[in-house]
């Protein structure tokens, strides 16, 4: 028995960490889903290896238990939101991917709710507690969050960001004037062509 003051880690890192189409995919979900670091990745994709492990597992057991398993795993499945009726098969729940799993984080749901204007604001809205998930502050970005609680996800009312009006909420858009026809003037009023002693 281990040192129960040293938990093991929940997730698996690759096996061939140098995979140029692996670095690739893990560099667009960063990018989308406004992540930390590719450990976020690895996390929400042990919760998914668990779904199709067992699933894997029902397909070739044929016995009462099997059939349990199967029911409760369907169900777990729709109550975290990973698919979108009870009566799936398992086939569904093998084809589910990493971006099913990162659309239910919080980090997600607060951005798709319009709590924040980006993923990295809505990051840091949870991380500074500004987030409720019921009557709970949650401060993990990561957390999975189930339909029950999908209703209940809001900004903190003594939040100075409870207001839909501030501007960490709102989008700011800059309006950008047309250039004109012929007009080569930099940001800064200068010619760009012409170059400082050059003669006009």
């Amino acid at each position: 028995m281990g040192d129960p003051r040293r938990l093991k880690k929940k997730y698996k890192t690759p096996i061939h960490p140098w995979q140029s189409a692996r670095i690739e995919e893990e560099a667009v979900l960063i990018k989308n889903y406004g992540l930390k670091n590719k450990r976020e990745i690895w996390k929400m994709e042990a919760v998914l290896r668990r779904f199709t492990e067992l699933a894997k597992k029902v397909i070739k057991a044929s016995n009462a238990q099997a059939e349990k398993e199967r029911t409760n795993m369907l169900e777990q499945l729709y109550l975290m939101g990973l698919t979108d009726k009870k009566d799936v098969q398992l086939d569904d729940a093998l084809s589910l991917k990493i971006n099913n799993v990162m659309e239910r984080r919080l980090q997600t749901i607060v951005y798709k709710k319009g709590y924040a204007n980006t993923m990295k604001k809505a990051r840091q809205f949870i991380t500074h507690g500004h987030v409720l998930v019921g009557d709970r502050k949650i401060s993990s970005p990561g957390h999975i969050v189930t339909r029950a609680e999908e209703e209940k996800v809001a900004i903190a009312p003594e939040s100075p960001f409870a207001s839909a009006e501030h501007p960490e909420r709102t989008v700011q858009r800059k309006e950008i004037k047309p250039k004109k026809k012929g007009d080569t003037r930099s940001k800064w009023g200068r010619n760009p062509r012409k170059r400082r002693g050059e003669r006009r």
